[in-house]
C-alpha cells in the first residue's frame, strides 16, 4: 500500500493508465540486484531508486578513480578513493529515502552470487568483463530470475533482456560463447561518457517494464547503438536448443 507521500512522489508514473498504482506497488515490492557500480550502474541505480524500487543491492569491489568522473555520474571529486558501491548507495538514499539500499563492496562469486540472485526479483548486469557476465547468466538461469544486460565501449552499446521464466527466451550464453570471448576495457579502448548514460537509462527502463508487467521488454531482441551516427539496430535472438546453460535447465 502506498502512503500519501509516495502517491505524490511517484504521481507522474501513477498518472499513466497502463502503469497506475498497481505498477508502482510492484516496484515497491521488488528486490533488484545491480552488479557493477560504474558507467552503467550509476544511471541504473539512480533511475531505479528514484522510480521507487523497494530494495536495491549494489555490488562492486572497486573504488572511485579520477578517470571515472568523465562518465560515472553518481560520483564527484570528493568520492575519490572511496568504495563505488557505498558511494552510489549514498546517492540513491539521498534521492529517495524510501528505497532501501545495500552496498556490497566486494567481488561476489560462487554460492554468494547465487544467493544474491535467488533473493532478487530481477538482476542488472552492469559489469565490464565476460567472466562475471557468464557467471551472472548461469546464476539467473538456475534461479529463473530475469537478467537485463547492457554493455558499452568506445561509441557502441548494446542491450537485451534474458528471462528464464519464459520457455522461448534465449540466455546470454546463446548469444556469446565463453570460449574465445575476450575482454576489452574502457581503459584500453576508451568510451564516450553519454553512451553509458544512454545504455544505463535503457537498462533501467527495461527493468521497470519487466517488474511492472507494462510494455514489451527486450526478450529475444538485441538492441545495438552506434552513438556516433545515432543509429539503433535490432537483432532477433533465438534460443539455442544446444545451449549448455539454458537448454539443460528445463
Amino acid at each position: 500500500m502506498l502512503n500519501d507521500e509516495e502517491l505524490l512522489r511517484y504521481s507522474r508514473q501513477i498518472l499513466m493508465p497502463e502503469f497506475d498504482i498497481a505498477g508502482q506497488e510492484k516496484l515497491k515490492s521488488a528486490r533488484v540486484l545491480v552488479v557493477g557500480a560504474g558507467g552503467l550502474g550509476c544511471p541504473v541505480a539512480l533511475y531505479l531508486g528514484a522510480a521507487g524500487i523497494g530494495h536495491l543491492t549494489l555490488v562492486d569491489d572497486d573504488t572511485v578513480e579520477l578517470a571515472n568522473l568523465q562518465r560515472q555520474i553518481a560520483f564527484d571529486q570528493t568520492a575519490l578513493g572511496e568504495a563505488k558501491a557505498e558511494r552510489l548507495a549514498d546517492r540513491v538514499r539521498a534521492i529517495n529515502p524510501g528505497t532501501s539500499v545495500t552496498a556490497v563492496n566486494q567481488r561476489v562469486q560462487g554460492d554468494e552470487l547465487q544467493r544474491l540472485v535467488q533473493d532478487a526479483s530481477l538482476v542488472l548486469d552492469c559489469t565490464d568483463n565476460f567472466a562475471t557476465r557468464f557467471a551472472l547468466n548461469r546464476a539467473c538461469v538456475a534461479a529463473k530470475v530475469p537478467l537485463v544486460s547492457g554493455a558499452a565501449i568506445r561509441g557502441e552499446g548494446q542491450l537485451s533482456v534474458y528471462d528464464p521464466r519464459q520457455p522461448d527466451s534465449p540466455c546470454y550464453h546463446c548469444l556469446y560463447e565463453e570460449e574465445g570471448s575476450e575482454d576489452l576495457s574502457c581503459s584500453e579502448a576508451g568510451v564516450i561518457g553519454p553512451l553509458v548514460g544512454m545504455i544505463g537509462a535503457a537498462q533501467a527502463m527495461e527493468a521497470i517494464k519487466v517488474i511492472s508487467g507494462v510494455g514489451e521488454p527486450l526478450v529475444g531482441r538485441l538492441l545495438i547503438l552506434d552513438a556516433w551516427k545515432m543509429r539503433w539496430r535490432e537483432m532477433k535472438l533465438a534460443k539455442d536448443p544446444g545451449c549448455p546453460v539454458c537448454s539443460s535447465s528445463e
